[in-house]
């Protein structure tokens, strides 16, 4: 970018949804209550292990697998909690149901955004692959087509993935969800309903990194406040503080992407395009040109075992959301008027992976 970006103003603009879910006076049994504790302390731990430990590992995909590992993590934490919550799927209200439905389709549709934005960058990556195959016979007759490859791979890393829109409004409608439904009569339900609201906070500052990463642009960056009273709200304002500044500075000062081994590979690209401008090459321009090659090679080869490693954790994420969402329902429908209740409004959303 040629300016500095604004700071982004937090999302939630509309009242105080951060109230707590356990309000005064409430008390939880010391099972209940250590059930709670155990969760906050672990997303706490997760949290913490996540914070990259300098400001350039920051949005390289190595971190980004992390972050999705973690992800995953905190997923299995929250169907595990519900496994000992020992909380009858009859006991559930209505309105919980309709969250946990709702919410688990809008981050299926995220994940499925993300996962094409990987697969349009590994369609980037044959282009590379051809410019590396015409170019390792040493032959200047395959310039035409290395440089044929390598414009090809401009203009595809310059394109958009149509879907990204797609994915920003579906975070923006999550957010507006934050706010849990209000439980009075059921303590398990109150833990439930914490605990989830721990899970969409981190999932959503995550879902707005990647979206920051694979968009261009770093206004979909969320800055989520969170009250202190959560046992993992330090670590979560000290991670989010210290990655959207570093994603936002890298802005500031750059125009293509701050995904750092896509930038790399293209900076090798652009170094090598020059060299295969010409049909002929004088003598002192060949060691240029394997030495631009190999360099191309071994950016290329970092790059794409990136995106299979994440796309891999992409694909867990997927599954892990789609087992949990499956399962509720199949226990619906043993309820029979619980699931008719919510197969309306949810069950005729359909998803193509």
């Amino acid at each position: 970018m040629s300016r500095a970006q604004e700071p982004h103003r937090p999302f939630l603009l509309f009242g105080n949804p951060f109230r707590m879910i356990l309000p005064k006076g409430s008390h939880l049994s010391p099972k209940l209550l250590a059930l709670l504790n155990n969760f906050e302390e672990t997303l706490a731990v997760r949290l913490k292990k996540l914070k990259p430990a300098e400001k350039e590992d920051v949005l390289r995909l190595s971190w980004m697998i992390s972050a999705m590992v973690a992800l995953c993590e905190i997923h299995t934490d929250i169907k595990t909690l519900i496994t000992a919550l020992e909380l009858p799927v009859s006991d559930w209200e209505d309105k919980w149901i309709d969250v946990y439905l709702a919410n688990s389709v809008k981050l299926l549709d995220i994940g499925i955004s993300f996962s094409s934005e990987v697969a349009r960058l590994k369609q980037g990556h044959l282009y590379l692959q051809c410019v590396l195959h015409n170019l390792s016979s040493g032959s200047s007759s395959q310039f035409v087509r290395a440089r044929s490859s390598l414009d090809g791979w401009s203009k595809h890393i310059a394109s958009k993935n149509l879907r990204l829109d797609n994915c920003f409004s579906v975070m923006d409608s999550l957010v507006q969800m934050l706010d849990e439904p209000k439980v009075k009569n059921s303590s398990k339900g109150k833990v439930l309903m914490r605990a989830m609201y721990g899970v969409k906070v981190v999932t959503l500052f995550i879902c707005s990194i990647f979206a920051a990463a694979f968009s261009g642009s770093p206004k979909k960056l969320m800055d989520l406040p969170v009250p202190e009273s959560y046992l993992w709200a330090g670590e979560f304002m000290a991670i989010q503080a210290f990655v959207n500044t570093e994603i936002r500075s890298i802005y500031s000062s750059r125009s293509f992407t701050i995904l750092k081994e896509l930038e790399d590979v293209d900076t090798k690209a652009k170094n090598l395009y020059p060299i295969v401008q010409e049909d002929g090459l004088v003598p002192n321009e060949t060691g240029v040109l394997k030495q631009s090659t190999l360099d191309l090679k071994n950016s290329v080869e970092i790059f794409s075992e990136g995106l299979d490693d994440l796309t891999k954790e992409l694909d867990r994420f997927f599954q892990i959301v789609l087992t949990g969402r499956d399962a509720l329902i199949s226990n619906l429908r043993i309820g029979g008027d619980a699931f008719d209740q919510v197969r309306s409004s949810n069950s005729g959303k359909n998803l193509v992976r």
